[in-house]
């Protein structure tokens, strides 16, 4: 086995202490953090993204990969920003809509995006429309993420989209939405880019809205 299928295996086992110490043992030798995180680490995210799809992987063993990734990215991080190779495609942000205080699927969505190398804007729960215009205003943020756990809340999906519009900067940024009570259907109906069904969908959207 290579050096970056260990680093993919580790990822999907989840070795918390082992990966970091593979990391850490790369970087002495000289392998650049850059290639640490691209052939190795987002791949093992991406990996577990889709076993999470296929249901080979239960949602406790997946956010133990994910929490494994974000230790080692610890040590990848300071490199990254060194050699401006930190940011993967666009800038996303992630909140719970206005109204919804549920958060496990959208801490989720954020901690796989993140462990796939992207740029990740955590808005948290019960974001107003307002707050989600202002991470594409003043944050750059290229992708919204918008979960809602709540069948009530769900109109402040539509009420984000429509907010942007009138701020003007609805053609500058991709809409992804999702959550228990989100269906497809709806996601077209209020104007949404893509509908992701779990959580491990955001990776596969958030990758083609970056191409």
């Amino acid at each position: 086995m290579g050096i970056f299928e260990e680093f993919r295996d580790l990822v999907i086992k989840g070795e918390e202490d082992e990966l970091k110490a593979l990391v850490q043992k790369s970087l002495n030798e000289g392998i650049e953090a850059g290639r640490i995180l691209d052939e190795g680490l987002a791949v093992g995210m991406q990996i577990v993204g889709e076993k999470m799809n296929t249901y080979e992987m239960d949602l406790i063993d997946v956010l133990v990969s994910a929490e494994a990734m974000q230790a080692s990215m610890e040590l990848l991080r300071p490199l990254l920003v060194k050699d401006d190779k930190s940011k993967k495609g666009a800038k996303v942000a992630v909140g719970t809509v206005k109204g919804d205080v549920h958060d496990i699927g959208k801490n989720l969505v954020c901690m796989l995006l993140s462990g796939s190398g992207y740029e990740v804007l955590d808005l948290g729960k019960d974001v107003s429309p307002d707050k989600f215009v202002e991470a594409v205003k003043s944050e750059g943020v290229a992708v919204i993420g918008m979960s809602a756990l709540v069948t009530t809340t769900i109109p402040n999906m539509s009420a984000t989209i429509e907010a942007l519009k009138k701020a003007g900067l609805r053609d500058k940024v991709k809409i992804m939405v999702g959550g228990a009570c989100v269906y497809e259907e709806y996601a077209k109906k209020i104007g949404a880019d893509a509908y992701g069904a779990k959580a491990s969908d955001a990776i596969r959207l958030v990758k083609q809205f970056s191409t």
